[in-house]
């Protein structure tokens, strides 16, 4: 997006000062975590949160995910703790988890989607904690971009998207993560992984034992980042999954590889997520490589998945949902 922009600050403690000032008072703020970029409003203020769904161009029956400081404050948004639920954060938080819990009155519909659970997750970005704890409210937070498209992991990408809309941007750097956060739900006394993101779930079953992998979507989504179609570029893109790309597209088409290509030279771009293989490095490339790709005015971006475990987990399920849009 070209034209007038919203005001973008470096987090001083002056600007974290100013932005905790117009949450508390129903303002929408981006600010960094260390999944990606966040765009805020106070979650108990209607008003407030009705102009992120607004900025954003997102439905209201798509649920939002409320940014708490500490665990203290989380319990206060729930109307009870499944234990589950409090060994999970207790170990994982602060960081990149967002847990389901049954919501307190306090909580809007408008957040929820009218769901009887809300979505609460600890960031762990020095930025966003200390935003939480001057601001001393719960922010509901979803990804700071246009409804659908790639989520921003930079302030520079949130201000490209967005524009004017938001009152500020605080501006923390690349995200580290580069993921949204793991999704879980407590049901029945088990945790049920609802989306793959920011923690492996390799490390959630070290701590609590096997994780029941719930469905990709929902009729009706129970929880963000559900829907068929998400994460996606402007570009159509085609994942690879077990079979190379047709010599014929190659000439104007771009490739996101997870390692370095054997035939660079047959597209007119390539991004390589993780030269040393590991799949977080992968993940906190991943969302600006597709941009760059994004932006290059490409007739198509063929993309190879990751392996299929700790964080290449969460990267795969991004690149199906981007692909659903190139098979329109």
């Amino acid at each position: 997006m070209s034209g007038a922009r919203a005001p973008l600050r470096r987090a001083s403690p002056a600007a974290l000062d100013r932005a905790a000032a117009l949450l508390r008072e129903g303002g929408v703020v981006a600010f960094p975590t260390e999944t990606v970029y966040g765009l805020g409003a106070r979650a108990t203020d209607e008003r407030a949160v009705a102009r992120v769904f607004e900025i954003k161009g997102r439905p209201r029956f798509d649920p939002l995910i409320v940014h708490v400081a500490d665990w203290d404050r989380a319990r206060a948004l729930a109307v009870e703790i499944p234990p589950l639920a409090e060994r999970l954060a207790r170990r994982f938080w602060p960081g990149p988890l967002t847990l389901l819990l049954p919501k307190s009155p306090v909580v809007p519909d408008l957040v929820t989607a009218g769901l009887p659970t809300v979505a609460v997750r600890c960031p762990s970005h020095p930025v966003a904690s200390e935003l939480l704890r001057r601001a001393a409210i719960p922010v509901a937070a979803p990804s700071a971009n246009r409804f659908g498209r790639l989520s921003p992991t930079t302030a520079d990408a949130v201000a490209e998207q967005l524009g004017a809309r938001p009152d500020l941007i605080l501006d923390g750097g690349p995200c580290p993560v580069g993921i949204e956060s793991t999704i879980l739900s407590i049901e029945g006394g088990a945790a049920v992984l609802l989306r793959p993101g920011g923690l492996a779930l390799e490390e959630i079953e070290a701590e609590i034992g096997p994780v029941r992998t719930g469905p990709a979507t929902d009729a009706r989504p129970r929880a963000p980042g559900r829907l068929p179609r998400h994460y996606a570029p402007r570009t159509p893109l085609t994942l690879l999954e077990g079979a190379p790309p047709p010599d014929a597209a190659a000439g104007r088409s771009g490739l996101l590889a997870f390692r370095a290509p054997a035939q660079p030279q047959r597209y007119a771009a390539v991004e390589t997520l993780a030269p040393s293989g590991d799949p977080r490095e992968a993940a906190a490339r991943f969302f600006a490589a597709l941009r760059r790709l994004d932006a290059l005015g490409l007739e198509r971006i063929f993309a190879e998945p990751a392996p299929d475990s700790g964080l290449g987990r969460a990267i795969n399920d991004r690149l199906r949902r981007a692909a659903e849009r190139a098979e329109e």
